[in-house]
């Protein structure tokens, strides 16, 4: 970090960059339009500014104290933003901000843990080198989420002492909408820093990300397997009613690519079958697929010009000579449709006495 001119300066967290802002946080979408305006003011300011709510929110074309807190308290949330009580290492206690030109996941966590305490601020303390580690509420330390800066070691200009601050003001006016406690911490010793993820959690997480895969490839092996069969299916009884295949392409292929699709949509094998078979078409078109799988999932009743489907024995009763007994998606138990008797009945014409 750069060297403070003021114990409550603002400390801003920049990468060697000539821009004034990354790019990506520009594009950053979890942020509003208030939001990155603000952020952007805030990033031009010159080292020992204060972050006051009530000076934010004066001039023309400014908005109101409420909307500045608003803003400031988004940027917090995702780890632009932050409010810090400073134990330096005099033993003096003073409040600040930190701004960052790009998002800190570091910020972010250390926003959840402290946004449900009484004090919102993050307490943090100076180290014999000048950065500052945070202080945990069990007591722990961990870093503070700042890079290093390239021009860390340069000394600061001749003459320039910090001037005092006024610390209930600042206090009052960086925080976004939460009043800090009267009395500071009490003061502990550093310790190493925190580690955030314990090699058992990463254990864990890598377990889980493994079993996540391994599950998702025996679904796809599964749906794989069940598009085969009925293109399998499909493609031997159509080249035995329809003839073979002559398109351009790889017909089969783009046929079983079609009836993926669909088993991953939710239509079952038998009604992927039975569109087949209704569209009569060695490949379907996008359009003739479509509507013979609503067709097939009674989604779309046939019609036919004239408002009515035609009779026809084939259709009612099936092609008895040609039908195929077994067709992909049929219950293993369930009888074939040409041996289906269960409609079986005397048929003929009643003679009137």
């Amino acid at each position: 970090m750069s060297r403070l001119s003021s114990p409550t300066a603002v400390r801003h967290n920049r990468r060697p960059r000539f821009v004034p802002i990354d790019s990506r946080t520009v594009r950053d979408t979890s942020i509003s339009f208030r939001a990155l305006g603000l952020l952007t003011y805030l990033l031009d300011q010159k080292e020992g500014w204060q972050v006051r709510s009530d000076q934010l929110s004066k001039g023309e074309g400014r908005e109101g104290r409420g909307a500045v807190r608003t803003a400031l308290r988004e940027l917090a949330e995702n780890g632009y933003y932050r409010l810090e009580r400073r134990r330096l290492r005099s033993g003096k206690c003073v409040m600040g901000t930190a701004v960052s030109e790009y998002p800190v996941e570091q910020w972010i966590q250390d926003h959840k843990i402290f946004s449900t305490v009484s004090d919102p601020a993050v307490p943090v303390v100076e180290q014999e080198d000048g950065t500052f580690l945070v202080e945990y509420p069990d007591g722990t330390f961990g870093s503070d989420g700042f890079v290093p800066d390239p021009f860390d070691d340069e000394e600061p200009p001749a003459g320039s002492e910090p001037e005092p601050e006024d610390e209930p003001a600042a206090a009052e006016d960086a925080a976004a909408a939460e009043e800090p406690p009267a009395a500071p911490p009490e003061k502990k010793a550093p310790g190493p820093r925190r580690s955030r993820r314990t090699a058992a959690q990463k254990a864990a997480d890598d377990a889980e990300k493994d079993a996540e895969k391994e599950r998702k490839a025996e679904e796809k092996a599964a749906l794989d397997a069940a598009a085969e069969e009925v293109a399998k299916w499909w493609w031997e009884d159509a080249e035995k009613h329809l003839g073979k295949f002559v398109g351009k392409t790889n017909g089969y292929l783009a046929m079983r690519g079609m009836v993926a699709k669909a088993l991953q949509a939710g239509y079952t094998q038998r009604q992927c079958a039975d569109a087949l078979r209704s569209a009569r078409q060695h490949l379907p078109s996008a359009q003739q697929w479509q509507r013979a799988l609503g067709i097939a999932s009674n989604h779309i009743i046939p019609t036919q010009p004239n408002g009515r489907v035609p009779y026809s024995d084939s259709a009612t009763w099936g092609d008895q000579a040609n039908a195929s007994t077994t067709t992909p998606g049929d219950s293993p138990d369930a009888p074939s449709h040409a041996d289906d008797d269960s409609d079986d009945a005397p048929f003929g014409v009643i003679a009137r006495p």
